[in-house]
């Protein structure tokens, strides 16, 4: 402490010699130094992770090796319109996606809030149960479900995708559903019960009410889930009109390997659905929210 008030004048300014004005000058001179550090290291990492959209995007609008036009074009959109089942299979990844944001969301929100309010034993393990669920991949239930569908005829079927879809979403959906609830103040319900209101009814009209960035957020989870599958979609479906967008980019890709812009073409007709409904609904997505829900809450 000594050596620190009494520095030799060669030595330089000494921290807590030079006052608490100079202290916090240094620090705020160190602290800016940092603050460029992180904000050059984010621009690279987001230009890294940009360059492949970017090629992609670059392409989609390139004359094809066989076209005529100069610039920027159209053409390429219009080729894969026309000459594949792209709008089919827009049509179907629509159908099966929009089909889980709703099924998903409309269960997973009662059973959040059976998981936010109740105390019982019972539902320590319906808790227990949906990070049993949650914690196996979902490759090691594709066999089974494939054997038990093709018995119900619920292969090579959008419905049956869907309800694959929909189980898959259900825990992180219904963790996603409690952990809103939960910063919900419960004195809202039990002055609605006081007022006559039933469970149900507080369940609908209080909590509900005060939710919607809980239900958008978890709407999506679900709507990204299931928009960019492959790995299921491509085990359960065979015919080319039943294809998803992931699977009929694939099957595409495959035959038009040397036209690499009409399949960038379709590539971003996939990347449009989720690049509008994120800038519509970003402002509600909730990353802390999926992070407690993947942690079990």
């Amino acid at each position: 402490m000594s050596a620190a008030l009494h520095a030799h004048p060669e030595s330089g300014p000494v921290l807590g010699v030079a006052g608490p004005a100079k202290n916090r000058r240094v620090l705020s001179e160190a602290g800016h130094r940092g603050q460029w550090w992180r904000l050059v290291a984010i621009l690279a990492i987001t230009a890294i992770v940009l360059v492949p959209i970017m090629v992609t995007v670059v392409l989609a609008f390139t004359p094809g090796p066989t076209s005529t036009a100069t610039g920027f074009t159209l053409e390429n959109f219009g080729s894969v319109f026309s000459e594949t089942l792209a709008s089919t299979w827009l049509q179907n990844s629509l159908v099966t996606t929009l089909s889980t944001v709703v099924v998903s969301v409309a269960v997973a929100a009662p059973a959040g809030y059976v998981l936010s309010r109740g105390r019982s034993k019972a539902v320590s393990g319906y808790s227990l149960l949906l990070f049993v669920m949650q914690s196996l991949p979902i490759i090691t239930s594709v066999v089974p479900l494939f054997i038990l569908f093709a018995g119900m005829g619920l292969v090579d079927n959008l419905l049956g995708l869907t309800i694959i879809y929909v189980g898959s979403t259900m825990t992180v959906a219904t963790w996603m559903m409690a952990a809103y609830f939960d910063s919900i103040p419960i004195s809202l319900e039990e002055a609605s019960w006081i007022d006559g209101c039933s469970v149900f009814g507080s369940f609908t009209k209080v909590v509900l009410r005060n939710s919607l960035p809980g239900i958008l957020s978890t709407a999506i989870f679900a709507f990204l889930l299931a928009w960019n599958d492959y790995l299921v979609a491509i085990v359960f479906l065979r015919s080319t009109e039943i294809f998803t967008l992931p699977m009929g980019v694939q099957s595409f890709f495959q035959q038009n390997q040397t036209d690499w812009t009409s399949v960038m073409a379709l590539a971003v007709i996939m990347m449009l659905p989720p690049v509008i409904v994120f800038a519509a609904l970003n402002k509600y997505f909730s990353v802390g929210g999926i992070g407690g829900s993947l942690a079990g809450r």
